[in-house]
């Protein structure tokens, strides 16, 4: 975010929940559902409201639909400036219904972006096996994101004061900062607002991550990015009055000045071990006329995150004739990190467009497999036949999205793969939060490092 000022338009809705919008840049002219499908967008719930990027224009401003004014003018100024503030305030007063004004553009603007992006990416990056396209490391990606989580403190809980929010800012230095002790606890009502469960969740990675940070050296800007993760987590920790031998060795290697450890490999650090190949098994079935066959629609959205490959083509089928029955088989590739049992996924077939049908699948190695007999009393077969195949989990799956989606999943995965290609760069660190929202994430570095040439 390179200006700074940037015009937005405040408007009060027309529904009975008094519900405020904020937009900025491109989405000035939107309408309020014409953001794109929701793998294209990353939110953040915080105090008050429900912040919202589209991740494929970049960095900027975030849409913000304000449902609790009161709750939000503890972060609104810091986000978008006095004037945007005082703009939300007349608005519920009732005049006007709608203004533009300027707004600035902040450091906590900066970070709430690269927040958004983060949990973004704990739940739509597309990894892939063949699309080459590297998966994050849960556990790194979610100890970044509580260190974002507390610097961002403020859009999730209440600051007794305007310095303790400044202390907070001094994003690249760490000599005194915030030193948390009143920021136990803070985090309300807002999912994504708890560092602490952050920490706990995923410290799995904090052995790995502090010797990766001793292993770099001290001048180079991947240490500078870990050490200030590192300081976050430890102030986090403390703030929350979390305790265990993890957090007590992360403090004591800060104590200690970071002295120059061994030489690491961080493809060692943080090898994936669910990797797979492909085809491995048996053939589903064997015997029969192939009647036709093909590649299905692979919607993000219909299933949880860890369970399909991402590609476009992980979603194949082969229909069969065994005498007078007609028989389909289905073939999904798994994610490497897909459940081995337990997960009740199913393919839904259509064919000419009458009703589907549910095939259960279950895990074979690297696939999800599953075959079923076609309605024998379905429409009359046009010739050949039209089947549509689609992979969902059962009370989880929003419905089908529409067949622009396509093109916005294929935007994804570009800009997923131009943000490999600059964490395999030796770019500078920007240790101000203003642009650092397109800035590789450790757990990006991490992927590159982890992943094989086969992998791109």
């Amino acid at each position: 975010m390179a200006r700074a000022h940037v015009d937005v338009h405040v408007a009060r809705g027309d529904g009975e929940d008094g519900t405020i919008r904020i937009a900025a840049g491109p989405a000035l002219g939107r309408a309020e559902d014409d953001g794109g499908p929701d793998f294209a967008r990353a939110v953040l719930d915080v105090s008050g409201a429900v912040l919202s990027w589209p991740v494929r224009e970049g960095p900027g401003l975030p849409v913000a639909e304000v449902h609790d004014v009161g709750r939000a003018q503890q972060w609104l100024w810091a986000l978008y400036g006095e004037r945007t503030a005082g703009a939300v305030q007349a608005c519920v007063t009732g005049e006007p219904a709608g203004v533009r004004v300027t707004a600035d553009v902040t450091a906590l603007a900066g970070a709430a972006a690269r927040l958004g992006f983060g949990h973004w990416a704990a739940r739509w990056w597309p990894a892939s096996y063949v699309d080459g396209i590297p998966a994050l490391e849960p556990d790194l990606l979610g100890l970044e994101l509580a260190a974002l989580t507390h610097w961002c403190q403020q859009l999730f809980g209440e600051f007794d004061d305007v310095d303790d929010f400044n202390g907070f800012l001094d994003f690249g230095d760490f000599g005194d900062g915030h030193d948390g002790r009143d920021g136990r606890h803070r985090s309300g009502d807002q999912p994504d607002g708890c560092a602490a469960q952050l920490i706990e969740d995923h410290q799995a990675a904090l052995d790995p991550l502090i010797r990766w940070w001793r292993a770099a050296p001290r001048s180079a800007d991947t240490a500078r990015h870990l050490e200030s993760v590192l300081r976050l987590l430890d102030d986090a920790a403390d703030a929350a009055g979390l305790d265990g031998q993890p957090l007590r060795r992360l403090r004591s290697a800060l104590e200690q000045h970071r002295p120059a450890g061994p030489t690491v490999d961080v493809g060692t650090l943080f090898v994936r071990r669910d990797g797979y190949a492909l085809a491995a098994g048996d053939p589903l079935v064997a015997g029969g006329r192939v009647i036709a066959r093909g590649s299905g629609t692979n919607d993000w959205r219909r299933y949880p995150p860890g369970f399909v490959d991402a590609s476009e083509t992980a979603v194949s089928w082969t229909a069969r004739a065994l005498g007078a029955r007609r028989q389909i088989e289905v073939e999904i590739v798994a994610h490497v990190a897909a459940p081995v049992a337990g997960a009740p996924l199913v393919a839904e077939v259509g064919v000419n467009g009458g009703r589907r049908t549910r095939v259960p699948l279950g895990r074979r190695d690297d696939v999800w497999t599953g075959r079923a007999d076609l309605d024998p009393h379905g429409p009359a077969g046009a010739v050949p036949s039209r089947f549509e195949v689609d992979v969902l989990l059962p009370g989880f799956d929003p419905g089908p999205g529409g067949p622009e989606d396509r093109a916005a999943r294929d935007a994804i995965r570009t800009l997923v793969r131009r943000r490999l290609a600059t964490a395999a760069q030796p770019l500078a660190y920007d240790g101000s939060p203003h642009d650092a929202s397109s800035g590789p994430f450790l757990a990006e570095i991490a992927a590159v490092a982890t992943a094989t040439e086969e992998d791109y």
